[in-house]
């Protein structure tokens, strides 16, 4: 049973999908998760942020490169082991457009907001949420067999939008994008996978976006 409660130098949790299978795994030094998704029909791959250790993500692709590595926004804990898999395996590397000069390494796609991700079988489509980064993505699959699937990157945990520094205008960016883009659009169900910590849901944090918007944070 999948749980999205994972631990550095831990295993992976493997999520199982009618089409698709997700595998999280937390990496140090800064508890990052990296995400691996698989086409079940194709055997197509794509690595969702090579945050760090790259010796443990490249034993979690195995031997067959992802046509894609996709950095969630340029924050340096979301790309320490970019350079060392994708030199590994040879995959293609993509980021936000308004992120991507950031990211050390350089991006063969440049995403922009709405624009679908594809990998074997399966298409993502990108939603840029700005106020974490100036360009961070999320990335969302719309299970046909069942709910929805959301990966956030550092714009959404439970408990909360990502870290703005204090910054008014960053904050009520980040809750605009999240709320409009997010909220007000996808069932309670969808499942969400934030880039550190524990899965949530879009419905066990809808109750607190007042509070989130009254504290500032």
């Amino acid at each position: 049973m999948y749980t999205g409660n994972v631990s550095v130098a831990g295993p992976a949790d493997v999520h199982e999908l009618p089409l698709m299978i997700i595998s999280k795994i937390a990496v140090g030094p800064y508890d990052n998760n990296a995400y691996l998704l698989r086409c079940r029909t194709t055997g197509a791959q794509l690595l969702i942020d090579a945050a760090a250790e790259p010796d443990r993500l490249l034993m979690l692709i195995g031997d067959r490169q992802p046509e894609l590595v996709v950095t969630t926004h340029s924050h340096h804990d979301h790309w320490q082991a970019l350079a060392e898999v994708v030199a590994a395996t040879g995959s293609r590397t993509a980021a936000g457009i308004n992120d991507a000069q950031d990211i050390p390494v350089p991006t063969d796609i440049r995403i922009s907001d709405g624009d679908a991700v594809t990998f074997g079988d399966i298409e993502l489509t990108a939603i840029e949420l700005v106020g974490h980064t100036p360009g961070s993505i999320a990335l969302l699959y719309r299970n046909p067999e069942g709910q929805p699937h959301l990966f956030t990157g550092d714009c959404l945990f439970p408990g909360g939008v990502g870290n703005t520094k204090g910054d008014a205008g960053r904050f009520a960016s980040l809750l605009h994008d999240v709320s409009t883009k997010l909220f007000d659009v996808l069932p309670d169900e969808t499942w969400v996978y934030p880039g550190h910590g524990s899965d949530t849901t879009i419905g066990a944090e809808r109750p607190h976006l007042d509070t989130w918007r009254e504290r500032g944070w």
